[in-house]
């Protein structure tokens, strides 16, 4: 009995021994899975971080390059990052977890490599205001036109852009002119950044300059950048005319036949800050109106400059460039420098605003602001016409006018001082003329002095004297003469508040108390009569109060004393 329960326990520890070595051979089922590293390419040059992703990535996994555990961190359940030594050997490499020291699925390649890959070449961002932009330098006419004879207009265009411009053309017409040779349009072909072209453009006078003195003709400009994007300017030009003064017949005047386009131009702007200074924030209003005789859809203005990029039809979104222009000084608040102002049909005019700011550091001048219409015309063309507007910028003194001190109290009738000082509080030097104090009901000696420059938190004393009138509230008034950056004179005008007290009277002696014409004088002792009999009683005079309300040196009774003021102040 004894040897068989023997053999039993001995099978019983064998059977349990074998469950724990097969329970320490099979893979716990992890819920833990790895997705994605990230780079799947680095170079040796420098100790690289990786990142691996995934589920469940508790603190206990570790990442494994080629079998060999590489520092690990946990960053959250889900990604792990570890580092890539440096000089690891170059080639294709295998990217393992483990957690819990059993490895998870699937693994991943990481290449290593000593090149440096380059990356492709971008093409540079042109500078702002990168594009052609013709205009008209100047235009004359060989002789006035005068019905039923031909003559010569000579006009010089420049490119006054920073890009070339190519396929130039310039289109004249006139309701009174006929262009002969040429049939209107003339070729400048390509005219580069800063370069000049001269043309010459023959036309006949019709009867219908026949009492007119100025003739007009319009020259529409089309041109292209280097990228092919179109640009489009019209001009307005006038010659002189001499009507046909040698009789004839006369005809019916003709039907003008000038060019069917859109024109938007800004007749008149305003700002809500006047002067405009640095740190100023302002609504700048622009009245825009279409002086064409077509209708121009869909205009978009673009404050600072800029235009569509597609080459023609309906602009695209994000066709619009507006992040071209120059913020140095002023940039837009609240909105972006773009907006969408719908059609305007021709003659018609609408109110446009922008907010804008002025920048801190900018200087006393005259600013010019580009701002660019486009629009689609008619025909499906996309149009920009371009304008100028200009703003001046002012740096105005800003000073504090205030007393240095408090002053002492003023009297009526007494002069009393005026401790004046002027306190420049702005943040650039200031350059004030004269200035001047003026009281009213009073007297101010002297009343002007010139103050000159004062730096930033500089100051200007000016001790003056005030002979007052009467009592009571007074005004004090300082006006001081600067001259602007534009040398436009200026006054600066400040007021203070002060109070003129009552004069000050000395008491008088009574002499018909007592009665008879001799009695007791009765004396209202003051302050200053105790003042002064302190100051007595340190030189060893008498320094007793009245009695009885009997002046001291005055005897009651006796009627031909003579009457000695007490005094009020001064050496004993």
């Amino acid at each position: 009995m004894g040897d068989r329960m023997k053999f039993q326990n001995k099978y019983f520890v064998s059977a349990i021994l074998v469950f724990t070595l097969l329970a320490g051979w099979v893979t716990p089922a992890y819920a833990a899975t790895v997705i994605s590293i990230t780079p799947t390419s680095i170079l040796n040059d420098i100790d690289r971080t990786i990142t691996v992703t995934g589920t469940d990535l508790t603190g206990t996994a570790v990442v494994l390059l080629d079998g060999t555990p590489l520092v690990t961190v946990p960053q959250d359940p889900q990604t792990l990052t570890a580092t890539v030594p440096a000089k690891t050997d170059i080639g294709p490499h295998i990217i393992t977890v483990t957690l819990d020291g059993v490895p998870l699925s699937p693994s991943f390649s990481l290449y290593i490599t000593n090149e440096v890959v380059v990356p492709p070449t971008l093409t540079p961002t042109p500078a702002p205001f990168g594009r052609p932009q013709m205009v008209i330098k100047s235009y004359k006419a060989n002789t006035a036109a005068v019905e039923g004879q031909e003559f010569r207009l000579n006009i010089g265009f420049d490119n006054s852009g920073k890009a070339d411009a190519y396929n130039t053309q310039a289109a004249f017409a006139s309701p009174d002119l006929v262009p002969t040779k040429t049939g209107g349009v003339v070729s400048l072909g390509s005219v580069s950044a800063s370069g000049h072209k001269d043309i010459e453009q023959r036309f006949l006078a019709l009867d219908s300059v026949s009492g007119k003195s100025v003739v007009v003709i319009d020259v529409t400009l089309t041109y292209y950048d280097d990228k092919g994007t179109p640009y489009s300017d019209k001009f307005t030009l006038s010659v002189p005319a001499q009507g046909y003064t040698g009789g004839g017949v006369a005809y019916a005047t003709a039907t003008p036949t000038g060019v069917n386009s859109a024109q938007l131009v800004i007749v008149s702007y305003t700002s809500t800050v006047d002067p405009l200074q640095p740190g100023d924030q302002f609504q700048l209003g622009l009245t825009v109106q279409n002086t064409g005789n077509t209708n121009a859809k869909r205009v978009t203005m673009i404050v600072g400059g800029g235009s569509t990029g597609s080459g023609g039809g309906t602009p695209q979104a994000g066709g619009i460039s507006g992040g071209s222009g120059e913020f140095t000084t002023f940039a837009p608040v609240d909105s972006s420098n773009v907006q969408s102002l719908g059609d305007l049909g021709a003659g018609e005019a609408m109110q446009v605003t922008q907010k804008l700011i002025v920048n801190v550091s900018a200087v006393p001048g005259v600013y010019p602001m580009k701002i660019s219409f486009s629009y689609v015309a008619p025909n499906g063309d996309v149009v920009n016409d371009d304008q100028v507007i200009t703003f001046l910028i002012y740096s105005l003194p800003n000073v504090d006018i205030s007393f240095y001190r408090v002053p002492d109290p003023f009297f009526a009738g007494q002069p009393g001082s005026l401790p004046i000082q002027i306190v420049n509080l702005g943040k650039r030097n200031s350059v004030l003329g004269s200035m001047k104090v003026e009281a009213a009901g009073g007297t101010v000696d002297p009343s002007s002095t010139l103050v000159g420059s004062l730096d930033p938190g500089g100051y200007f004393t000016f001790d003056s004297t005030l002979f007052p009138d009467a009592a009571g509230p007074m005004q004090l008034t300082f006006t001081i003469d600067y001259t602007d950056d534009f040398n436009q004179p200026h006054v600066i005008t400040k007021t203070l508040d002060i109070t003129v007290e009552e004069m000050m009277i000395d008491p008088l002696i009574d002499p018909s108390q007592g009665g008879g014409g001799g009695g007791e004088v009765v004396v209202d002792e003051t302050f200053l009569h105790k003042v002064w009999r302190f100051i007595k009683g340190l030189f060893g005079l008498d320094s007793a109060a009245p009695s009885n309300g009997v002046a001291p040196g005055i005897e009651p009774g006796v009627p031909d004393q003579q009457f000695i003021p007490v005094p009020s102040g001064g050496k004993g």
